[in-house]
């Protein structure tokens, strides 16, 4: 398995835990030797794993809690780092989301989560082809 398809696999499993509700799953994929991080959409920065996870408790125990999907996801590899940048789909709508990733004795694991409204899509920039 490839970085890319295993860093791939690492987000997969983060959005099956969600939508799980899955709390021992959810802490297993979180880095546990770098310094992590999350911004849940509307709220402040959380900086700390302990208060991550007690994010992520709150969420799964709260009835209302939306159901989530994850969609065209890209993965971006820097030696030991990666980024994840995809789309959550809720009901509410559609959110952009980034999630970086650490590996760590030999895993994939989230060291950052950010998902926030998408308000305006950019069209598509397409070049104009060269002809030689």
């Amino acid at each position: 398995m490839t970085d890319q398809d295993a860093v791939l696999a690492a987000n997969l499993e983060f959005y099956r835990a969600f939508a799980a509700r899955d709390l021992a799953a959810m802490d297993a994929l979180w880095a546990r030797q770098a310094p992590v991080a999350c911004l849940h959409p509307g709220w402040s920065a959380l900086k700390d794993r302990e208060a991550i996870m007690e994010s992520w408790a709150g969420i799964f125990s709260n009835p209302d809690a939306p159901r989530i999907a994850c969609f065209d996801e890209h993965a971006f590899i820097y030696g030991d780092t990666a980024l994840v940048l995809c789309e959550e789909e809720l009901e509410a709508g559609t959110l952009a989301a980034s999630n970086f990733f650490i590996r760590e004795e030999g895993l994939w694991r989230i060291a950052h989560h950010q998902a926030g409204q998408i308000v305006r899509r950019q069209a598509e920039r397409r070049r104009p082809s060269r002809l030689n």
